[in-house]
């Protein structure tokens, strides 16, 4: 099959059916011609990784050279409406079709409904050995015109954009401990270095205030002022696998609640639960040059805010319908960072069309409810493994030597009878060419 293949007319959203089909050159043409960018920029970046080594220098340290990831996309997202055709970077088998796939089930219940709940960082000064708590608090507390007009000072380009502090916030530790918190709108940046610097500069007074010792001036990245929320709906005859039989989709949607109660029970199934929702979560966060560990850190933290960890999504049932709901902090950035250096990365945003950063948080948020549902629904009725082998097996016939039409040929013969290790593909690779 070729981009030949497909219907002219048909130009715009993110349903291709058969995508994975195309060659990638094929590839290539269709989405450049759907993102409306020119086929030779997305084949420069792409071919490239976006960096060579004399650029990687600046970026990190110690420098020897570079390290690729594969660049995909997934297809059939549509978040509030608007079709997205969303660019993922990930080494593991699986991840973009399943994710693929279960955005596929949700379109055909209208799509993925996100928001933002709150947008602000929020940064920390830590005041210890404090002398009279209660006096410190109330004198932080009583000062926070002239602290935020402090912080204000701090990030003169963040207040032109119309972004800025926004309020701050005093909490006792104990021990004669304090921390103050300043809570920042940083608009389409992701933050950290603006709210660093708000912290540096409110620090000095807010020692003085406090009569305590200063300490630590740093973001949190637990931004729980800073969260994404998405539902979703999928009908029950949208669960079937029909492949192996299974015409109850009413079934699966008893088995993907039953699977998401089992997280909220139990915090070492919710580990692997919220693992699932970080597949599809840091795939699009890595393609569009986003910092992963802020976000992994965010995320984790958050499902343990009760003191007990728990799962980031839920899945209930609605009448015959599931439901599904991800709330969780996403802290992104749509200006400076990586994004200043990395081609790839500004590709990334120009193939989703995103305008703002709330766009990308709500997209990236949608990608991770997709790959939650598509876990489950896997789990609760054929296994993990078989869909997911089934892709790893490509990896294995690769490894094993296998080019051109002998990757599919090798992988499937290793699905098909059970066996799928590096051994098993060179005997399937050698039977093909007849050795």
């Amino acid at each position: 099959m070729s981009e030949s293949d497909f219907d002219p007319d048909e130009e715009q959203g993110s349903r291709i059916p058969n995508f994975y089909k195309l060659d990638v050159s094929s590839r290539r043409q269709l989405i450049a011609r759907r993102a409306n960018v020119t086929l030779e920029r997305l084949t420069e970046a792409l071919d490239t990784g976006g960096l060579d080594a004399t650029t990687a220098d600046k970026v990190v340290e110690n420098v020897l050279g570079l390290y690729g990831l594969p660049f995909g996309v997934a297809l059939n997202v549509r978040v509030n409406g608007v079709d997205r055709l969303v660019p993922m970077v990930v080494e593991e088998p699986s991840v973009i079709a399943a994710a693929s796939n279960a955005a596929k089930m949700v379109r055909a219940a209208g799509g993925f409904s996100a928001e933002m709940i709150d947008t602000w960082m929020t940064t920390q000064v830590q005041l210890s050995s404090v002398p009279d708590v209660p006096q410190g608090i109330a004198r932080l507390e009583q000062a926070s015109t002239e602290l935020l007009s402090l912080a204000a000072n701090a990030v003169p380009g963040l207040l032109e954009r119309g972004g800025g502090p926004r309020g701050i916030e005093v909490r006792n530790l104990g021990q004669g401990q304090l921390v103050l918190h300043v809570h920042v709108d940083c608009k389409d940046a992701m933050g950290a270095n603006l709210v660093n610097s708000v912290a540096e500069a409110v620090g000095p007074r807010a020692r003085e205030l406090s009569g305590g010792r200063l300490g630590l001036r740093i973001l949190t990245n637990l931004c729980d002022k800073r969260r994404v929320r998405v539902t979703c709906r999928v009908h029950a005859p949208d669960l079937v696998v029909r492949e192996n039989g299974d015409a109850d989709g009413r079934a699966v949607v008893d088995a993907v609640v039953e699977a998401s109660k089992f997280a909220e029970l139990d915090p070492y199934r919710a580990a692997t639960h919220n693992k699932g929702i970080m597949n599809g979560v840091d795939a699009v966060v890595m393609a569009t040059g986003n910092d992963w560990r802020a976000v992994e850190a965010g995320a984790h933290s958050y499902a343990a805010r009760t003191g007990r960890y728990g799962p980031l999504a839920v899945w209930r049932r609605d009448g015959d319908d599931l439901t599904g709901e991800l709330e969780m902090p996403l802290a992104l950035g749509t200006v400076g960072g990586t994004l200043r250096v990395h081609p790839v990365a500004r590709l990334s945003l120009e193939i989703m069309g995103i305008e703002r950063a709330s766009e990308l948080s709500e997209i990236a948020a949608s990608v991770g409810l997709a790959s939650n549902l598509a876990a489950l629904r896997a789990l609760a009725t054929e296994g993990i493994q078989r869909g997911h082998m089934s892709l790893h097996a490509r990896s294995v016939a690769a490894a094993a030597g296998a080019t051109g039409s002998e990757v599919e040929r090798t992988a499937s013969q290793m699905t098909q009878s059970g066996q799928i290790s590096l051994e098993a593909a060179k005997a399937a690779l050698d039977a093909i060419r007849g050795r």
